[in-house]
């Protein structure tokens, strides 16, 4: 396989998993306001946003130990990003998950792709719509992914927080 092929394909997996957070910590934020009291509804669900990143990061994880057990290779290359995107799951930490904003920043980097690849095929001189469509697919399905991993741990902590004794 050629290896720019297959770093198209990482490329796609770090956008798929973990670009949609941005965009979705921003609706959120905005949703909530800045003033809500601190056992609001709004406000909880704000606080929880560092661990659906967290829990993206581990589901990430564990594609990538799928495919390092399928590969069986142990040459296999770590790009900065794939560590980057890896680290995510230390938002599993109480003391990280505190400042939600900076899951926000993390999330940034992987922002930057999608957006990358429209400024380059914009300044192509032959565009590839078929490479923006998926690029968009793909960062549709991360916020829709970001999205359901925040709906999983809200209903989560809701169980939790109902089965606790007084």
């Amino acid at each position: 396989m050629d290896n720019s092929f297959i770093t198209y394909l990482q490329r796609l997996e770090l956008i798929g998993f973990f670009s949609g957070y941005a965009l979705l910590y921003s609706i959120i934020i905005f949703w909530a306001g800045s003033n809500q009291p601190k056992n609001s509804f709004k406000n909880r669900v704000s606080s929880l946003l560092p661990y659906a990143y967290a829990l993206a990061g581990t589901l990430y994880l564990g594609l990538q130990l799928k495919e390092f057990h399928q590969n069986n290779d142990p040459n296999a290359t770590f790009s900065f990003l794939k560590v980057w995107g890896l680290l995510s799951i230390l938002f599993w930490i109480p003391a990280l998950h505190k400042k939600t904003v900076f899951s926000l920043i993390r999330s940034l980097v992987f922002l930057f792709l999608p957006i990358k690849d429209i400024v380059l095929q914009k300044i192509s001189s032959t565009p590839d719509m078929g490479m923006l469509r998926n690029d968009m697919k793909i960062y549709t399905a991360s916020l829709l992914l970001n999205l359901v991993c925040l709906l999983l741990i809200l209903s989560l902590s809701f169980l939790f927080k109902r089965t606790r004794p007084l």
